[in-house]
């Protein structure tokens, strides 16, 4: 593994059209080759403001003195998305469909606090549906690492018989609901604006539907974001989802926790969108 030191955020727009651009010329498979390069982004503070913004969309109180969660995520996406928008990343950018994810956080992180910021592709696997990608990103604390994820990505493709099935918990019994919330058509769309994150899935019916999706989909980041903010974290917390359908815009879905740190989002008639657990 290689580290690269960078000396500010990448700019996502010209890396999503040269992503958008490669994504027809790419061969996606589980054996293929992948960057092996670490980028390091050093003395990374957060803008309040877009900080806000994003507490606003996926339902956090705003003005608190700790990060979200879910927000180092937002801060790694532009580095992550540098290394799969290279020529050398085999999946392609356009499509990508986030299916997993597992956060770790130290402690709570200081909204006003200077850190150091590291991405890395972990690896490729075979997924039932295609070949997925792994995605690690860490926020360190004076060389201590204070939040780490490691997030799955799938390209979606033809596969041969050996392709191992999806991981994550199995839809089992219902938890408890909570609440009901009605999603507006344009919740893409905002999510895109606070998180930079603008796959075309996402933001309107037209290009959803160029990647097989009748209409546009919640980001899996927002669902799990929007989730957590309803479930509470706490200081030290090890957060683990999994996206298990898309999430059409508008619709409506049932938020349904336990009691012991398990939550999961579900459709009227009972398919499960997302599971989680926090400890």
């Amino acid at each position: 593994m290689t580290a690269v030191t960078l000396t500010a955020p990448p700019a996502l727009a010209p890396l999503l059209a040269r992503g958008a651009l490669r994504s027809p010329f790419k061969r996606p498979a589980p054996d293929a080759a992948f960057p092996h390069t670490r980028l390091v982004l050093p003395g990374v503070r957060v803008d309040l403001v877009k900080l806000a913004a994003y507490e606003r969309v996926c339902g956090f109180p705003t003005g608190e003195p700790a990060l979200p969660v879910t927000y180092p995520h937002v801060l790694g996406f532009p580095l992550a998305m540098r290394l799969m928008s290279r020529r050398d990343f085999p999946l392609p950018l356009l499509g990508l469909v986030h299916t997993s994810v597992e956060i770790v956080r130290g402690a709570a992180l200081a909204a006003d606090g200077a850190y150091e910021l590291s991405v890395r592709i972990d690896g490729l696997a075979a997924h039932r549906r295609g070949t997925e990608a792994a995605v690690v990103t860490e926020l360190r604390s004076e060389a201590t690492v204070v939040w780490a994820s490691r997030s799955t990505y799938l390209a979606r493709h033809r596969t041969g018989p050996a392709a191992s099935p999806a991981p994550g918990r199995d839809n089992g019994a219902r938890l408890p609901a909570v609440t009901e919330w009605s999603l507006a058509g344009d919740v893409g769309r905002r999510y895109g604006a606070v998180s930079g994150d603008r796959n075309p899935i996402h933001l309107h019916p037209l290009t959803a539907r160029l990647f097989g999706f009748p209409r546009a989909v919640a980001h899996g980041m927002w669902t799990l974001a929007r989730c957590l903010a309803a479930h509470g974290t706490g200081g030290c917390a090890m957060v683990r989802a999994g996206f298990r359908a898309p999430v059409p815009l508008p619709g409506t879905v049932t938020y349904g926790a336990d009691g012991n740190g398990r939550f999961e989002l579900r459709d009227g008639g009972g398919r499960l969108h997302l599971w989680g657990s926090v400890s």
